[in-house]
């Protein structure tokens, strides 16, 4: 068994969608970014990588390569599942999207569901936590959108 952390935050614009988890959230802002700029996806994608010891999505995903532009995160994650290396299987994933609004309690259940779709692990293996950060910094005042996630995977 091995276990991954990951983390990702970008700063959110209008005239972005925002992806978090797999899954459109109506908001009038977005979240700026070379791919879609999904964070939760991204800091799970990294946890991954990172327990399985094979560096880090910024390493297999430079955004300065146009071949990545727009990428969907369920697309990256295909991706890093795919990658040559250790093989394993993912056991739980525990995740926490910080952010101030909108409001992403009830958006829970398919979040998780998408999360736990992409890793293809059933949706009681995965677990999604919402945490404002009081007013401070930049996610409390609502210019960024951050995600950070742990990741248990068995090697096979």
């Amino acid at each position: 068994m091995r276990v991954g952390y990951g983390y990702d935050l970008h700063r959110l614009a209008s005239g972005r969608d925002l992806w978090l988890g797999g899954v459109k959230v109506e908001f009038d802002r977005g979240l700026v970014g070379h791919s879609d700029a999904d964070v939760l996806v991204h800091a799970v994608a990294d946890a991954i990588l990172g327990a399985a010891g094979l560096g880090d999505i910024g390493q297999h995903f430079p955004d300065h390569e146009g071949r990545w532009k727009d990428m969907r995160g369920s697309a990256l994650m295909e991706k890093v599942l795919q990658m040559p290396g250790k093989k394993f299987r993912v056991v739980n994933v525990d995740c926490i999207v910080h952010c101030e609004r909108p409001k992403l309690s009830p958006h829970r259940d398919r979040i998780r569901d998408s999360i736990a779709g992409m890793v293809h692990i059933p949706a009681d293996s995965v677990n999604v936590k919402f945490k404002t950060n009081e007013g401070l910094d930049a996610i409390g005042r609502n210019e960024a959108i951050a995600a950070s996630a742990v990741v248990l995977l068995e090697l096979i």
